[in-house]
């Protein structure tokens, strides 16, 4: 019995820290720029004598990219890596890809203003150094779990999952939940 309250307890409190949440995702949402590695990847990888690299990702990710485009939210894929490991799964989830960016803030700018998005209702999910100017410049800056410590200051959501193990998925259910 006690056992049961103290798992009442905890889900009725990570409930009200999910709400809170929410609540600092602009609404609308124009725009939401993912960081591949350490976001979609649990930024480890594996690469074989020929030099060729592979990665992990969590298929749930892909599902809640779908819900997302389905809700007509536009999604845009930022790394600095130039790997063709990044350009195949943003393929396979029809995300629009840039990679090989060394200086991200500018090329956020550029692709919001083409595609005629407030930066303030843009969501950015970073987990590192790297992505501490696109985190500075938009309107809801968020790390995954395991992000570096250098970037938690910056964010206004930091998610319960680390990167590559539901994060991508957590973003997206709360936005999806925060359009009602």
């Amino acid at each position: 019995m006690l056992i049961q309250l103290w798992h009442s307890f905890v889900r009725a409190q990570r409930r009200r820290h999910v709400r809170k949440q929410i609540g600092r995702l602009p609404s609308p949402v124009d725009a939401v720029v993912f960081d591949f590695d350490g976001v979609f990847t649990d930024n480890g990888v594996i690469v074989n004598q020929d030099g060729v690299e592979s990665v992990r990702c969590d298929r749930m990710d892909g599902m809640g990219i779908n819900l997302l485009t389905k809700a007509g939210v536009r999604l845009l894929v930022l790394s600095k890596e130039q790997n063709p490991v990044v350009a195949a799964r943003c393929r396979k989830l029809k995300l629009e890809c840039l990679h090989g960016v060394d200086d991200k803030a500018p090329a956020l700018r550029a692709w919001l203003e083409q595609h005629h998005c407030d930066i303030r209702r843009t969501v950015y999910l970073g987990n590192d150094v790297n992505d501490a100017p696109c985190l500075s410049i938009v309107g809801c800056p968020c790390v995954v779990a395991d992000a570096h410590e250098s970037v938690f200051a910056l964010a206004k959501i930091v998610l319960s999952k680390p990167g590559g193990r539901g994060a991508v998925r957590e973003l997206c259910d709360m936005i999806l939940a925060r359009m009602g």
